[in-house]
């Protein structure tokens, strides 16, 4: 039996005597109820686990206080692939993508041509951020280490992986210099730490618990692995939400979008599916500030 974690996680580890940190995250239980919402294809599924992962790796490494949303676009077979992590590790998402044009052994350039990451933070308090890079890496995990290295500036390396059942990710990243002051001591220290990430196989990444992970990867070093965080699926989808983008159309189009389909209108998240629906009196009360705590007689 495997020795991973029962729920989905991130976990910090550091290097004693260098300056680099790393953060290892498993996902199983969010990852199959993403999954459950629509009928993937092994690629996609594959796919969207491992920017699930990686999402969950950026919210522990990015200091902040809100919403992290990853974007994989492209005009390809897959034109989306959607991911949302908040900083108290509430994770959802979800892909778009044309079932017929995918093979099963399509890799991200077949399925992704020409594609972006958009990387957006948004903070509680502060300034939005958004980063973009493109997808010419041959895999994600190469993606997104070039996204750190190019658009950050931050020696960083990242593996992900995904099967469809459960989705893993780890990540290691150079430090601003503390224990390691020489230039080119750092140099050598980051080369090994890299060099030695870069054999982690995917079946290690998926079938192995942490500990095993890095031992295996860094059994000479001193690595002081940190207490897992929890993580785990929430769509933040509501009643209120939906009832908030009816008002922003104005009371008039929104009695006017009721009337042309047969006096009601449903409201659908693509995230999770979920179903809100509204009618005339619904809207009444919308524009009166009642709100859509309790929703009209009409409605079932």
């Amino acid at each position: 039996m495997s020795d991973l974690p029962d729920t989905d996680y991130t976990q910090r580890f550091i290097f004693d005597d260098r300056d680099v940190r790393g953060e290892m995250v498993g996902l199983e239980r969010s990852y199959a109820e993403v999954l459950a919402k629509h009928p993937y294809p092994q690629p996609v599924a594959q796919l969207l686990g491992e920017l699930m992962a990686a999402a969950a790796l950026l919210v522990g490494t990015l200091k902040f206080d809100g919403l992290l949303i990853l974007q994989a676009q492209s005009s390809g077979p897959v034109p989306l692939l959607a991911i949302e992590c908040t900083s108290d590790h509430e994770i959802r998402g979800l892909a778009r993508y044309a079932a017929e044009q995918i093979k099963d052994d399509a890799s991200l350039a077949d399925l992704m041509p020409g594609g972006h990451l958009v990387l957006t933070i948004i903070p509680v308090n502060g300034q939005r951020y958004q980063g973009t890079v493109e997808l010419d890496g041959k895999d994600l995990s190469e993606c997104f280490t070039n996204y750190f290295v190019m658009s950050q500036q931050i020696n960083t390396c990242i593996s992900l992986a995904a099967d469809g059942i459960r989705a893993r990710g780890l990540l290691v990243q150079q430090l601003p210099a503390d224990r390691q002051k020489d230039i080119e001591e750092r140099e050598d220290s980051w080369n090994h730490v890299k060099a030695l990430a870069n054999t982690v196989k995917a079946e290690e990444l998926l079938g192995l618990d942490n500990e095993t992970v890095l031992h295996r990867l860094y059994h000479e070093d001193a690595v002081r692995l940190f207490d897992i965080q929890p993580l785990h699926f929430r769509c933040s989808c509501s009643r209120e939400r939906s009832g908030n983008a009816l008002v922003s159309l104005g009371k008039h189009d929104a009695l006017e979008l009721i009337n042309e389909h047969g006096g009601k209108i449903e409201v659908d998240c693509q995230f999770c599916n979920q179903c809100y629906q509204f009618d005339a009196a619904d809207i009444e009360q919308l524009f009166a500030g009642g709100g859509v705590d309790t929703p009209s007689d009409t409605r079932h």
